[in-house]
């Protein structure tokens, strides 16, 4: 009876209609679609700091429904200081090690099974500040053709200015420091 009962609780707690996004495919028998790509794929990006980047699944491969990557930091790796976005939300998946993550208030540190989601318009930031590499997912929704901000991202900020200011605008990323006066770059807390 009591079995009967939780059943019974358990089936009565959804709402009677569930609202799901208007069907896409509209066959009767499914298609052989699925993309496996094996865990020993060399990474698409390296860089000499030991960090690399994964190309999971892209804006093109995903028909623009989400982007996920899988990054590696390298001990001491930089990150990204305090941005946005004004088209996707971006989500943060810890797989190993350490990271320090600006949740738009105030830094917090994320390890391993941590999961940090920033809506659009959301407040960021990350660095790896420990002696050791560390990995996550990303995941920004939805997709967008992130390829060549990971890609040029290193060169771009190299060159600065207005031109890298450009660039990040061109990918949807609206950094701090790019919208500060020239004399409070750099005081931000996440920009530290």
């Amino acid at each position: 009876m009591l079995v009967e009962t939780c059943e019974e609780e358990r089936i009565m707690s959804y709402p009677e209609f569930l609202e799901y996004p208007e069907p896409r495919y509209h066959g009767d028998k499914g298609e052989v679609n699925a993309a496996f790509r094996p865990a020993d794929t060399p990474p698409d990006i390296s860089s000499p700091s030991g960090s690399f980047t994964h190309y999971l699944a892209t804006n093109e491969s995903t028909g623009g429904e989400f982007g996920l990557y899988k990054l590696e930091l390298g001990a001491r790796a930089a990150g990204a200081k305090a941005h946005f976005h004004k088209a996707m939300s971006e989500s943060f998946y810890i797989l190993s090690g350490e990271l320090e993550l600006y949740n738009g208030e105030r830094w917090v540190t994320g390890r391993e099974g941590d999961f940090l989601y920033v809506p659009v318009g959301g407040l960021h930031a990350f660095k790896n500040v420990t002696d050791e590499p560390m990995s996550m997912l990303l995941l920004f929704s939805p997709g967008a053709p992130r390829e060549e901000y990971f890609e040029r991202v290193a060169e771009m900020s190299q060159r600065g200015g207005e031109e890298l200011k450009r660039f990040r605008i061109r990918h949807d990323s609206y950094f701090v420091e790019d919208f500060e006066p020239e004399g409070e770059r750099g005081n931000t807390e996440a920009g530290e």
